[in-house]
């Protein structure tokens, strides 16, 4: 399926969903959906792991694997982007961020430097012939790496992806994946304009592979980096900064029941350390990524967070929820989709509402990847 022109694209919408207007616009509760990336678009077979950033400008910028032969986790992926100046109602043509070839270029997180509007996008490499079961292992030909790259033009031109593997990568460390969703830049002191990108890895242990996630940071705008906490257990990972300077940390979780609710901890310390990890059985999951959004109503850290994941133990029915109280308590906002759903990414629009970037489709959760708005006083 060849690139649609905006204007097209912004009545081309998903009309499986009971909460999306027929003619692409706000439906009766508030909320509006487009298409962002399909399967066969440009030439890619699968679109997934979606991102999503707000440049200083307001310009909103969709990330994305594309995976160029089938919808597999190796192979020939490319990092794409996707601009819309109109927060999120229409989509400009898509761009490659990052081309290496046959191999893989995966997992983007954007954060945008407050201090300069530069977008800082962090991503994970390895070699196309590479699978997860491979690394893991230790049968690899090449490890998993890490790399960033810059846009001073809001995600207009990019520069060259610059390996910082040796920075933030433990020798003993196989697999290792950043996010995939944003990372944030902390706005308290003593760490304000810190920023600090989740991640996870994996060691081995009595033969066996063993996941951990932890978190990267940066103290002068990306240039440098650190790694920070590493937390017993966990997976694929999202932050959000609360009120009096603590770092949310939640994450997937793969061992036992445990597996099916998210496990979260604080860190108090800019992402240096973290609390040990416990199970929010409120959060069900199927095994899957979710990503946190803050919102903060007077600038510094948010009064209020928000969380994002497919609700059951099957990969369906993503679900908006909102805290209060810094993820000790949920509320249940809207759901989003009651069909096949995974993984998601969040941003704050201009109006006070949310913009979500999600996996989505008929049959398969990887069909496309949507960008649904939903408005203020739905939340």
């Amino acid at each position: 399926m060849g690139m649609m022109v905006p204007a097209l694209l912004a009545a081309y919408v998903w009309l499986a969903s009971p909460y999306i207007g027929a003619d692409g616009g706000s439906g009766s509760d508030g909320r509006c959906s487009v298409v962002v990336y399909e399967c066969g678009m440009e030439g890619y077979d699968t679109f997934r792991i979606p991102a999503v950033a707000r440049c200083a400008d307001g310009t909103l910028l969709a990330f994305a694997e594309g995976r160029r032969y089938g919808a597999s986790d190796a192979g020939d992926i490319d990092i794409v982007v996707r601009r819309s100046s109109d927060d999120g109602r229409t989509w400009g043509e898509m761009e490659v961020v990052w081309d290496d070839g046959g191999n893989t270029c995966s997992n983007p997180v954007p954060v945008v430097d407050r201090l300069d509007g530069r977008i800082v996008l962090v991503m994970s490499w390895n070699r196309g012939d590479d699978s997860e079961t491979d690394i893991l292992y230790g049968r690899s030909a090449d490890s998993r790496r890490v790399f960033v790259c810059e846009s001073h033009d809001d995600g207009k031109t990019w520069s060259v992806p610059r390996e910082i593997t040796s920075e933030v990568k433990l020798p003993s460390w196989t697999w290792y994946a950043t996010g995939p969703c944003h990372a944030i830049q902390l706005s308290s002191r003593p760490y304000r304009g810190r920023i600090v990108v989740p991640c996870d890895h994996a060691v081995t242990v009595e033969g066996a592979p063993k996941y951990n996630a932890h978190l990267i940071y940066s103290d002068d705008g990306g240039r440098t980096w650190h790694i920070g906490a590493v937390a017993d257990g966990g997976n694929e990972t999202t932050v959000a900064e609360v009120r009096g300077g603590d770092i949310v940390v939640n994450t997937r979780w793969q061992q036992g029941e445990g597996r099916f609710a998210r496990h979260t901890a604080v860190s108090s310390d800019g992402g240096a350390s973290i609390s040990p990890m416990r199970r929010d059985t409120a959060l069900v999951e199927p095994v899957c990524q979710g990503v946190l959004l803050a919102r903060s109503y007077r600038g510094g850290a948010a009064r209020r967070i928000y969380f994002c994941n497919p609700a059951s133990r099957r990969r369906e029915r993503l679900t908006l929820r909102r805290s209060d109280d810094a993820g000790r308590t949920w509320n249940t906002c809207t759901v989003l989709t009651e069909g096949p759903a995974a993984y998601s990414d969040m941003t704050l629009l201009r109006g006070g509402g949310v913009g979500v970037l999600y996996e989505t489709g008929a049959k398969s959760p990887y069909e496309r990847i949507v960008f649904e708005r939903v408005e203020r006083d739905c939340l």
